[in-house]
């Protein structure tokens, strides 16, 4: 699907399980921001000697914060009310692949941290494509839209980074094995009103 490269598109008809429990999307959408910015953070933390990573990854987990939020805004002035964290399956399922697939090496560490980050943005970018270009609410069709064009950006910059530090590391061959994995996985999402759900 274009520059992202995920290998199977969203049913739209998921937005038609979304439009029936709006406060839980908002909810799980929320909750999806909050861990990226943590991610992004964890990634510094372990990888600070980058300053150049250090500082795009600061700005990226900036944007996550804030977009949490304007999310966390929208529960409010419609009256509904921010849930409890939602277990992501989706994302534990990439996490799992993640650990299985490093080889023990701070850089292949980092790589596959790139890569599992560029891999969840990607999907979240065309989810809210997909909610974008569906959605009966206009207010949200035209939020989903802005932040279509953010995760895509944070999508580049992980994947950037990842081909700058994967020394000795065949990342576009590891970024094939990551797309590969996720066609497989995903036909079991796209049932529930969860972002990636």
């Amino acid at each position: 699907m274009g520059v992202l490269r995920l290998q199977l598109p969203t049913d739209p008809r998921w937005v038609n399980i979304v439009e029936k429990n709006i406060e839980e999307i908002l909810t799980d959408h929320a909750w999806c921001e909050q861990k990226a910015a943590t991610n992004a953070i964890t990634i510094i933390t372990n990888n600070s000697e980058h300053q150049d990573l250090v500082k795009d990854l600061l700005a990226l987990a900036k944007e996550e914060i804030d977009h949490f939020e304007q999310v966390h805004n929208i529960i409010i002035k419609r009256g509904l009310k921010l849930g409890r964290e939602r277990k992501d399956d989706y994302v534990n399922e990439l996490y799992q692949y993640m650990k299985r697939s490093g080889d023990g090496s701070r850089v292949s560490g980092l790589v596959e941290r790139l890569l599992f980050s560029a891999m969840i943005e990607a999907r979240s970018c065309e989810r809210f494509k997909v909610l974008s270009e569906n959605i009966k609410d206009e207010e949200l069709a035209v939020f989903y839209r802005e932040l279509m064009e953010s995760e895509a950006g944070h999508y580049t910059t992980f994947i950037t980074y990842a081909r700058k530090y994967g020394t000795g590391i065949d990342v576009e061959k590891r970024w094939r094995e990551w797309l590969a994995f996720e066609e497989s996985i995903i036909t079991n999402y796209g049932k529930g009103e969860t972002i990636h759900g």
